[in-house]
């Protein structure tokens, strides 16, 4: 099993944060990092090339929907993810288990794998965590995650226990399963809520000594509290040094305070959703296009943002885009909220070498009060 290549280059001097690198098979990827999500092998209404002038260094794609469609064989044929889409720097895949959680019926799962019938096309699929190992190698991805078994919020203390003792036996058989030396495999720590079951999880996968780390089964639901609650916890027990990426999470304000708790990597399907149904990321807080008040606004979309949608179109434009349908409408606004959370993580890292990183927090958590958009499927259909 390949071991990461990480390092931590710098420490905030209030807070956990830490400014680092990981070296992975395509290239260098600077942490904190945000990876925007190809589930398909694409991000919708992006280019690989959109991607590279964004300036994105990882993305993140789906085992699940891949071995569906068009499968893990075709790709490997076609000489692996990388090449199949045309992109040239790191990919992340995840491993299917939350997709099987929330796309698809009659989901059975026991100790062997999932039972599931595909959302697709119904036809019955069974999954072992061997058999998401051998699709994520086949894929050929930078970083492979485990297969783990997810639950929905709010749960009780023995599903919790179950579901997190199922995933610390799936995590081992993966770990046996993964042969690639030019692969990473994290592992994903779970327990719900309860802080005894993540404090047993983190510290029987950290024995396992696996390349990186992932907190899993969070954005399902549960308050922001109890969230943040479990994220400060697993950093205090992660080791120091191995990535640690929170999956699925979230707002500008989620990511920055996440930072600050020592988190490295993150992925949400939020600035491309939501920019596809007309709500942009701005330096003024969240914008909604569709709103009556911007039908004859000459102004750019965020005045702070340098971004080539924001220098050439107004407001007034872009929202009617989006009332007559027209496909550029939510690709403008993708390319806008995506350089906005790219920026985004820019400003970050220098704030953790500047030591600036709680005013920069605070200033956020000003922009996006309360924000609960991004709980429950932030890894789900994208």
């Amino acid at each position: 099993m390949a071991t990461a290549s990480f390092c931590v280059l710098a420490r905030d001097r209030h807070s956990r944060a830490r400014l680092g690198e990981l070296r992975l098979a395509h290239g260098t990827v600077p942490t904190p990092v945000f990876m925007p999500i190809a589930t398909q092998g694409v991000v919708k209404m992006m280019t690989s090339d959109d991607l590279e002038v964004l300036g994105a260094e990882m993305l993140l794609a789906n085992a699940y929907h891949l071995h569906l469609r068009p499968g893990e064989g075709l790709i490997a044929r076609m000489g692996g993810l990388h090449r199949f889409m045309g992109w040239h720097h790191p990919i992340l895949t995840d491993s299917g288990g939350f997709q099987v959680f929330s796309l698809s019926t009659l989901r059975e799962v026991t100790d062997e794998g999932v039972r599931f019938r595909s959302h697709h096309d119904g036809t019955d699929r069974f999954l072992r965590p061997e058999d998401s190992i051998r699709i994520q190698e086949a894929l050929g991805s930078d970083i492979a995650m485990v297969f783990d078994d997810v639950v929905a919020y709010p749960c009780g203390y023995e599903e919790a226990k179950a579901t997190m003792e199922r995933s610390l036996r799936w995590a081992e058989r993966c770990q046996k399963t993964h042969q690639r030396d030019d692969q990473l495999l994290f592992a994903i720590t779970h327990g719900g809520v309860f802080e005894d079951l993540r404090r047993i999880s983190t510290e029987r996968l950290v024995a396992m000594d696996f390349a990186g780390y992932a907190i899993g089964g969070l954005s399902v639901g549960e308050p922001k509290e109890a969230m943040f609650a479990i994220v400060a916890l697993s950093t205090e027990l992660l080791p120091e040094d191995k990535p640690r990426y929170l999956m699925g999470v979230g707002t500008p304000a989620d990511i920055a305070k996440a930072v600050a708790l020592g988190v490295d990597m993150f992925d949400c399907v939020l600035p491309t959703r939501l920019g596809r149904t007309g709500t942009a990321f701005t330096h003024q807080g969240r914008l909604n296009l569709r709103n009556a008040r911007y039908a004859d606004d000459e102004s750019p979309l965020d005045p702070a943002c340098d971004c080539f949608v924001c220098r050439r179109y107004c407001r007034a434009y872009l929202r009617h885009l989006f009332k007559a349908g027209e496909a550029t409408g939510p690709r403008l606004l993708t390319w806008h909220n995506l350089h906005f959370y790219l920026r985004l993580m820019e400003r970050l890292r220098r704030a953790i070498t500047d030591g600036t990183l709680p005013q920069l927090v605070g200033e956020l958590e000003r922009l996006f009060p309360d924000d609960h958009s991004g709980t429950f499927n932030g890894m789900g259909s994208h």
